[in-house]
């Protein structure tokens, strides 16, 4: 197939002030529905190329009137536009609609900035205008039109992110690619892809969610991309400060301050956090400490460089798990007094973004990680044993890593159709360090290790973990016509993961004297490489419709976690292995002339290897828990969001109004294909509730904004062997369905707003995790009826 170029044709032109005549700049100049063309220069000039004939365009800038506009091409063009500022005396909702927020969740298009999105699934969270409690980060309230996820929920300050969908285990998303502006946040994402680190949602601009054909760009994982793009300095001002002030149930108190501002070519944001609170169960007091800071400098309308640094430390005492007994005679009761977990998380990123020309766009990111976590407390098999005192299991790991990460992309023609390319490189390097072994006999947070006071503690090991990830990928977008595109990609892998340690086998009998003492050095080295396919496609007859699908093979390697930690509340198969499958959509979305926007689809996933939990009865007659790989599984469903604008059909787009409802559901079906083990083919897979549904209506006048949700989640199994009945562990056993109503309101008054809000308003008890280490094992309960107040204040 041979390249053609195709005859180009420039458009240029000045962006002024209606008024003043003075130039603006960094206006933004986008071709509807795709990606951006130009941003005006420091005289308001711009210019693109296109070779089409008639193209639609919208012209942004904040705090002024956007302009779309259909143009006709006949030869070099000359466009000058003259926008008109926002009136003062617009309210946020005129503001927002004027943006095109109408709604909460919109869609990324087919290529932004470096990456490419087309065909894909994806759904970006806006929360400008969220009335959810995000002081506490609520996961429920933030993520509920994002269709199909799973959340664990037992986290009354936000800690911590826990979702999952389709099938996938939401214990800190480890089945997703979590990123920050663009990079890596988890602990490793190789050996340990879990993410004890979840940004701060008050000083988030929008939530970037690709489902699970992400892999070729993003990584091997099956769930796909989080992305938390957080908020950008404010560009027409030296000097912004927003200070954000809650007080909650169980002594909850939270502070969100942050300064912005632009001063020439330099601009920065930067935000604290803090968080304290007693936490809705007894011994669940926690602190947490959050620092953000960007900073970032123009060279030039094509070149940009930016610097980040984010650093968490946050402390919590952990009330340990239930037993489903303990449960159902009292939700909230604890008995563990000694369990507690500390995070420290450093991260850093430094960021190129260059642009070649008019049609090719350059980045450079290197970004590291530089963290531990430390756990510490009495576990048992039998959670409703109480606490008798004496060493308690300490677990320590240090996380350090770092990683480089390029991408091109370029807009061109071939045959005399449109195309864009993104090629791409990532490099990653990690050297990570896990220790457990004896902790001390006191009941404080105290993270040292007593081996020499302890030396027949029954649980040690201490190992090394150096991985290695060197990957290649390549997308193009091939326009077939006005209306289809096909994207077909490609990702190769390098992985090369070790282990260098032993671990400490020592067994007692029945008067607790020490029968074995044996120290087993272990080093193993797994290197493998491979390459992943994929292929998308995008059929738009209209600007209200588009048909969406693809397809994508995924993979996962085993983590350090699952082979190397011991835990008494089950064992692990010696001869665990990666995982293998893949994942497809087919799908329709689109917004029909913003009475209602929607996004209903159908898909697929294969699961070869699948790792989980099974029962089996030892010759002695024993039951055990066994971590390993079950077997083979299908998971197919159905997802979908409709978000009626109620206040164009019912109040005649009286703007003055906010009135909207969204419906959210998500059937899934599920069942485990082939397996090896006994009582598990024809099963249904773990964590697969088959009714996920959310529902909500949002009602406000001007700067008052109220919104009540709820949600349902029906019955689903933490076990391949679907048990029903519960272990004396807590960690086996089904998850009952449950619902949840949330209650949220806001006001707003120049420069001040105040939130209020009640969550789970009907008061149910309920549980969404039976954990299998911290902070159980066993049933974690979920919150009770709980109340929230924000006072925010922007000078």
């Amino acid at each position: 197939m041979g390249f053609v170029a195709f005859a180009q044709t420039q458009i240029k032109g000045k962006i002024t002030e209606a008024a003043s005549g003075l130039p603006v700049i960094q206006a933004s100049i986008y071709e509807k529905d795709r990606a951006l063309l130009s941003t005006t220069d420091v005289q308001g000039n711009y210019s693109f190329t296109t070779n089409k004939n008639e193209i639609s365009l919208v012209i942004y800038a904040p705090n002024y009137e956007v302009i779309e506009l259909t143009v006709n091409i006949t030869g070099a063009t000359q466009l000058d536009f003259q926008l008109a500022p926002l009136t003062e005396t617009l309210n946020a909702v005129q503001i927002n609609a004027r943006k095109e927020q109408i709604f909460k969740l919109k869609r990324l298009k087919d290529v932004e900035g470096t990456a490419i999105y087309a065909g894909k699934k994806t759904e970006v969270v806006l929360l400008e205008n969220s009335t959810a409690n995000l002081a506490t980060n609520n996961a429920r309230q933030i993520y509920n039109q994002v269709a199909g996820l799973n959340i664990f929920q037992n986290d009354d300050a936000g800690l911590q992110l826990n979702i999952g969908g389709r099938g996938l285990d939401p214990n800190r998303t480890a089945n997703f690619n979590t990123r920050q502006n663009g990079y890596d946040i988890s602990a490793d994402v190789l050996g340990y892809p879990e993410s004890y680190y979840s940004p701060a949602a008050e000083g988030l601009k929008e939530i970037q969610i690709i489902r699970g054909a992400a892999s070729l760009q993003y990584g091997t994982q099956f769930g796909g991309l989080i992305n938390f793009v957080m908020k950008e300095p404010v560009k027409d001002k030296p000097l912004e400060i927003l200070t954000r002030n809650t007080l909650g149930s169980n002594n909850l108190y939270t502070n969100f301050t942050s300064a912005s501002g632009t001063a020439g070519k330099w601009s920065y944001y930067t935000f604290f956090n803090y968080k304290k609170g007693d936490g809705f169960r007894p011994n669940s007091q926690f602190e947490s400490k959050n620092v953000y800071s960007h900073i970032g400098y123009t060279f030039n309308e094509k070149t940009k460089i930016t610097g980040e640094l984010t650093y968490l430390r946050y402390l919590a005492q952990q009330a340990g798990g239930l037993t489903d007994v303990q449960f159902n005679n009292d939700p909230f009761q604890s008995n563990r007094e000694r369990n507690w977990f500390k995070v420290d998380w450093l991260l850093y990123n430094l960021r190129l973004d260059h642009k070649f020309s008019e049609n090719t766009n350059f980045s450079f990111s290197a970004f590291g990680l530089d963290a531990s976590r430390k756990s510490v407390g009495f576990r048992s098999n039998r959670v409703s044993q109480v606490d008798p005192g004496g060493p308690r299991d300490l677990i320590v790991g240090d996380f350090n890593n770092y990683g480089f990460e390029t991408r091109l992309v370029s807009e061109y023609t071939i045959a005399d159709r449109d195309a864009t390319f993104l090629i791409g490189s990532k490099y990653y390097r990690a050297r990570n360090y896990s220790r457990q072994g004896p902790g001390s006999d006191g009941s404080g947070p105290d993270f040292e290790f007593r081996n020499d006071e302890f030396p027949n503690f029954p649980t040690q090991n201490e190992f090394d973990y150096p991985n290695r990830n060197l990957s290649f990928f390549g997308e193009n977008i091939l326009y077939l016509n006005e209306k289809l595109s096909v994207t077909p990609g490609v990702r190769f892998e390098y992985i090369k993961t070790e282990s260098d340690g032993y671990f400490q086998r020592i067994n007692t009998d029945a008067a607790g004297n020490v029968i074995l003492n044996q120290r087993i050095e272990e080093e193993t080295v797994n290197e493998r490489s491979f390459v992943l396919l994929g292929l998308g496609s995008s059929y738009k007859p209209s600007n209200s419709l588009e048909f969406y699908g693809n397809i994508s093979q995924n993979y996962r390697s085993v983590t350090f976690n699952d082979i190397s930690t011991v835990n008494p509340a089950f064992q692990i198969d010696p001869n665990i292995t990666d995982e293998r499958g893949f994942t497809t959509d087919l799908g329709a979305r689109g917004n029909y002339q913003d009475y209602f926007s929607y996004d209903v689809n159908v898909f697929g996933l294969s699961y070869e290897d699948r790792i989980g939990f099974i029962i089996q009865e030892s010759p002695d007659g024993n039951i055990k828990v066994l971590r390993t790989n079950v077997g083979d599984a299908f998971l197919y469903g159905l997802e979908s969001l409709v978000d009626f604008n109620l206040r164009k059909v019912l109040l005649n787009n009286n703007k003055d109004y906010n009135f909207n409802f969204f419906v959210n559901t998500s059937y899934i079906r599920s069942e485990y294909t082939r397996s090896d083990e006994n009582g598990v083919e024809g099963k249904e897979v773990e964590f697969v509730p088959e009714l996920n549904f959310k529902t909500g209506i949002t009602a406000g006048y001007k700067n008052f904004l109220a919104s009540l949700q709820y949600s349902y989640l029906s019955r689903q199994f933490t076990d391949a062997t679907n048990s029903t009945e519960a272990n004396q562990s807590g960690v086996i056993g089904a998850i009952p369905s449950y619902d949840i109503l949330d209650f949220s309101a806001s006001y707003k008054y120049k420069n001040y707003k105040l939130e209020a809000g009640i969550n789970n308003v009907l008061n149910n008890s309920y549980f969404t995790r039976r954990a299998t280490g911290y902070p159980g094992p066993g049933i974690i309960p979920s919150q009770d009826r709980n109340y929230y107040v924000t006072l925010e204040i922007r000078i």
